[in-house]
């Protein structure tokens, strides 16, 4: 599995978002940063329990990433068609305005090295990839355990800080300083 220093793969995949339109061959670059940081977070499939909640989880702090020069980037194993579906299945799904990358392929699971081969499907993995296309976070759940949006949040801007941040730190708490 890729771990933080590794380089996130620069894969150009398929992608859907929103549901104006059927999927129509959309393509997103993961080699581009556009100066930013990532959040890429993986579930195992759609049309699922614990996935939507994820999802929409993401979704609700998306626009605070946004502040923090960061993109929220979902994806699963499914094609666009399936994620098309599903968001027009659920409006909570339908209203996640960001890209869900279509990884039918396993390319960019497996090179990240996040595939459960028993299952078929992705471990929920997340990914705080920064302006380099390194990654500087990584987590992964079994799956059947949900995660917390907040705490890769809370995690952004520790790294952000380029400073010591102590257990639970929070964005405005003071840094540890260890010349004092």
């Amino acid at each position: 599995m890729l771990t933080v220093g590794d380089k996130f793969p620069a894969l150009k995949l398929p992608v859907q978002q929103g549901v104006s339109a059927l999927p129509n061959g959309e393509t997103i670059d993961l080699g581009e940063t556009n100066g930013k940081w990532k959040v890429v977070f993986f579930w195992p499939m759609d049309f699922t329990f614990v996935c939507p909640t994820e999802i929409v989880g993401y979704n609700d702090i998306k626009e605070d990433l946004s502040l923090r020069d960061a993109v929220l980037i979902g994806g699963s194993c499914d094609t666009a068609f399936v994620h098309y579906a599903w968001r027009k299945s659920d409006e909570r799904l339908e209203n996640a305005d960001f890209p869900w990358i279509a990884d039918n392929s396993k390319k960019l699971a497996s090179a990240l090295g996040i595939v459960n081969e028993e299952a078929g499907v992705a471990y929920r993995a997340t990914f705080i990839v920064d302006p380099n296309n390194v990654i500087q976070h990584v987590t992964v759940n079994s799956l059947n355990v949900g995660r917390n949006p907040a705490e890769a949040l809370r995690v952004l801007d520790a790294l952000q800080t380029d400073d010591l941040c102590p257990c639970n730190w929070h964005k405005g708490e003071e840094v540890l300083d260890p010349k004092a």
